[in-house]
């Protein structure tokens, strides 16, 4: 099947649906289909509804009464039966999905699934009953049914432990947002240290550059601070109020306040649980509860401490939220009266390079080192990348460390395959390589890796002063890495 040609990337998931889809084995099949508001799923689902000759259903929040007028009137549109349909109940609907498969393969999605199993939590019970093995709608169909949702924590338990679905699914297909490259790509920023800036407010959500910036990208790299300012900032524009939009939507998060004020712990730099506590003036056994629901959600992401076991760090994991709680929330009234969002910028720009900018290039240059690095850099394929504390015994003191990249353990200590500083305004030097050096010492001495291959890799947004490019010239075993290469 032929990708529509309007549709960016998206090479691997109109790949696998179309496996998926156009499966010549008999029986009627399940998948499930998900991933986080704005990334194109729906596009997606009616394109290859519309390439294969298929059934498309977008649920609304509803009443079961109405969502069962609403799919009646969209399968009589679509089958022109001799009468229309009027169904009464999920099983005749789910049935009379799976007759469109009789003669041929064909795709039959149900999007916006958890709306449906909210008025009505039977449903999935009524699918997996006529999914049932041996049942002859099932077996006389070849129609390829697709569940597709935006609310993950609901998403992600339909299909685990006890759940009525559970094994029936031969697809399990997660649209992730577009990775740092492919959206510099897709906004068309050839410039990296734009497309990093860009990046760390709108992050790689397709939907944010066509239709809530309407096509307004920076003009250059001196047009940045106008482009937040007239796009990102502008109570004109749908960014202004998406944020609030993307937390009001998830069923998940009730007591809205308690998880706002955590993502503000977050974004104000407190990423530990005790710190997150310690913001919100509450025990840490109170916010546990909030943070595995942001975490079920995907709003944040818990981070594990490369040197230490139990230990873990927080980040958001939608940049754009990160930026309205690190720089439009704290200000909201101001930023909420016209023509205030130039004078609220300014006096928000230093924060904005610390608390969003600078950690936004730390994840950046650790999925470089997990995903895009040369595979002769590391000697073999790392296994994990992230950041930790090394503790010096000696001195009592502690290291911080932006990058760790660890490979397979096979039979003995997993080696450490690399250890990184990022720093974005600082133009790194020899002092940096040697702080580098004096920690993988400590951490050799420690005994939990195997550091005899271990490289030092310095990521700078700023470049590279002449001692430390004569040090890496000198010793392959220090990597410089600069914004282009991030890019390359």
């Amino acid at each position: 099947m032929r990708k529509p040609a309007d549709m960016f990337d998206r090479e691997y998931e109109w790949s696998a649906l179309t496996r998926f889809v156009s499966d010549e084995q008999p029986g009627a099949t399940l998948g499930v289909v998900s991933g986080r508001r704005r990334q194109g799923k729906t596009f997606l689902l009616e394109a290859i509804c519309q390439t294969a000759g298929g059934f498309y259903f977008g649920a609304t929040e509803a009443a079961d009464a109405e969502s069962l007028r609403r799919i009646s009137a969209a399968l009589t549109t679509h089958v022109r039966p001799a009468s229309p349909f009027h169904f009464h109940g999920w099983a005749e609907v789910i049935d009379t999905l799976l007759s469109l498969g009789r003669d041929r393969p064909v795709p039959v999605v149900i999007d916006e699934f958890p709306y449906l199993a909210k008025a009505n939590p039977e449903l999935p019970s009524i699918i997996q009953e006529a999914l049932r093995p041996l049942r002859a709608q099932r077996t006389d169909s070849r129609a390829r049914l697709v569940l597709c949702g935006s609310a993950l924590s609901f998403m992600g338990r339909i299909l685990s432990g006890s759940a009525p679905l559970r094994g029936r699914a031969g697809l399990e297909l997660l649209v992730r947002p577009l990775d740092y490259r492919l959206a510099a790509e897709f906004w068309g920023i050839t410039d990296p240290r734009l497309a990093l800036q860009v990046n760390s407010i709108v992050g790689g959500t397709p939907a944010y550059r066509r239709e809530f910036a309407r096509g307004d990208v920076p003009a250059g790299p001196d047009d940045f601070d106008d482009w937040v300012v007239r796009t990102v900032m502008n109570p004109e524009t749908p960014l202004f109020r998406e944020p609030r939009y993307l937390l009001a939507e998830e069923p998940e998060l009730r007591d809205t306040a308690l998880y706002l004020s955590v993502l503000a712990a977050v974004a104000d730099g407190n990423a530990t649980r005790g710190g997150i506590a310690n913001y919100l003036e509450r025990k840490a056994p109170d916010i546990a509860h909030p943070i595995n629901v942001l975490e079920d959600v995907g709003l944040l992401y818990r981070d594990a401490d490369i040197f230490r076991d139990n230990r873990s760090t927080y980040r958001i994991l939608e940049p754009l939220i990160r930026f309205y709680h690190a720089i439009m929330r704290p200000v909201w009234d101001q930023l909420e009266r016209p023509g205030s969002a130039p004078r609220v910028w300014r006096a928000s720009r230093h924060r904005y390079v610390n608390n969003v900018l600078g950690p936004h290039f730390e994840q950046t240059c650790r999925e470089w080192a997990l995903h895009h690095s040369d595979l002769d850099l590391f000697a073999e394929l790392p296994a994990k990348v992230g950041h930790g504390v090394v503790h010096d015994p000696t001195t009592r003191k502690s290291h911080e460390i932006d990058v760790a990249v660890v490979g397979v353990a096979a039979g003995g200590k997993p080696p450490l395959l690399a250890i990184g500083e990022a720093k974005w305004n600082d133009v790194m030097g020899e002092g940096h390589i040697k702080r580098l050096r004096d920690i993988r010492e400590i951490i050799s001495r420690n005994g939990r890796y195997d550091t005899s291959r271990t490289r030092l890799l310095c990521f700078s947004g700023a470049g590279f002063n002449e001692k430390a490019c004569a040090a890496a010239e000198s010793d392959d075993e220090v990597i410089l890495i600069d914004l282009p290469t991030l890019y390359m």
